[in-house]
């Protein structure tokens, strides 16, 4: 078998955007005929300049290669350069390529990705979504603490047994920073009456995303503690993993990190800092779904938790359930709400969500596959990127005027 053509796909995400602005998708055919899919993650390029990137690191790397090489390609292509170092694009554009090569390995052994590495071990995987905005609110339910409860009420009727939220304010080219007080009161109001609306029927995750310094974070965390998260997602930003250890030292809430991290290096460097207690890879980022089987191999010997991270298009989310349904350490996966509207749309056979819990697939590969139909009516044609960071520093807020 040789892998001999790709195909490349930037679609458009409609409003609301839950999961970004587009998703960049790749088809690896073979010569045998077998195809399979993969997905790139927030490269922090026009998407049309990833799907070359996509095709020059194939032609390059992989075009008349054994896809079940994957140890191989992958050295290759990390290699590529001469660079040998976590770098997010190649990483994004590798995680896309071998997320492709799994399908198809998968596709070609008549057997989910999961069985081939290490087989089933969690026959359901427990979900949680953000509490996300709705067309028509009156309030932004991001600064809302009594609309964001109104919103964890229904979640729970729908089966949710965990909810993410991020009321900490903008997140900048320029952070971290000091939260003003300010938002460090509506982040505690947040909690509070969350934790008011949900009793103990939910876990209540409080996001972030590198907004605060470590001293920063630490003061924030003293003060959500007796909301009891079950985690506090990353702190501080993620290129100084010493301090995210300070906070993690400082507070009893659970560090979770690891969305802005690519390959077994960065999260060593993590791991080796003890700088978290869930790990957030994203499979379309971090190097793949070896790569992240090694990770979580790797904190499985400290004990450490993986939640896999979704903002992105469902074939990411995809290679999410293989990789948790085989882990031990698996502790909650990311789920764009239900896995319903556009996401199911994009394809031929929705995920299987049910009360709170995705159920893994049997399918052969990653057990799904897109409907290229809804793809081509739905090109991306904006210039804006998948996210986008404030680009100027957050406003002081005048203690004077709260309240």
């Amino acid at each position: 078998m040789k892998l001999t053509d790709i195909k490349t796909y930037v679609v458009g995400n409609p409003p609301p955007h839950y999961g970004g602005r587009y998703f960049v998708f790749v088809k690896l055919i073979t010569n045998s005929r077998v195809e399979g899919i993969g997905e790139a993650y927030c490269v922090p390029f026009d998407p049309h300049l990833v799907e070359k990137l996509l095709v020059d690191v194939f032609q390059r790397y992989l075009h008349g290669h054994d896809p079940h090489n994957i140890e191989a390609m992958w050295r290759r292509v990390y290699s590529a350069g001469f660079t040998q170092h976590p770098d997010l694009t190649m990483s994004a554009v590798l995680s896309a390529l071998e997320m492709a090569c799994w399908d198809i390995v998968g596709k070609e052994a008549g057997q989910p990705v999961y069985n081939l590495l290490g087989g089933q071990v969690h026959e359901k995987l427990r979900t949680y979504t953000y509490i996300y905005a709705r067309p028509g609110d009156a309030t932004d339910v991001y600064r809302d603490p009594d609309l964001a409860a109104q919103r964890a009420a229904e979640y729970l009727a729908q089966g949710f047994t965990a909810l993410k939220f991020d009321p900490a304010g903008p997140y900048t080219a320029f952070d971290g920073r000091q939260l003003s007080l300010t938002e460090i009161e509506r982040s505690v109001r947040f909690c509070r009456q969350l934790r008011e609306a949900v009793g103990l029927k939910a876990d209540l995750l409080f996001g972030t995303h590198g907004q605060m310094t470590a001293a920063g974070a630490i003061r924030l965390a003293r003060q959500l503690e007796p909301y009891d998260p079950l985690w506090f997602e990353e702190p501080v930003p993620p290129d100084a993993p010493e301090e995210m250890a300070k906070v993690a030292r400082a507070t009893s809430i659970p560090i979770a990190t690891g969305e802005r991290l690519a390959t077994k290096y960065d999260f060593g460097r993590l791991l080796r800092a003890g700088g978290a207690a869930i790990l957030q890879m994203n499979l379309g980022r971090v190097g793949g779904l070896l790569e992240a089987k090694k990770i979580a191999g790797m904190a499985e010997v400290d004990h450490v938790q993986i939640a896999p991270h979704l903002y992105c298009g469902p074939v990411v989310g995809a290679a999410n359930i293989q990789l948790a349904t085989c882990s031990p350490n698996f502790l909650i996966l990311e789920s764009i709400e239900r896995w319903d509207g556009f996401h199911a749309r994009i394809l031929r056979k929705p995920v299987r969500w049910e009360s709170g819990y995705v159920i893994p697939p049997a399918e052969p590969g990653l057990g799904i596959e897109l409907n290229e139909a809804v793809l081509a009516r739905h090109p991306y044609s904006g210039d804006r990127l998948h996210l986008e960071m404030a680009a100027h520093p957050a406003p002081v807020t005048d203690p004077s005027a709260a309240g």
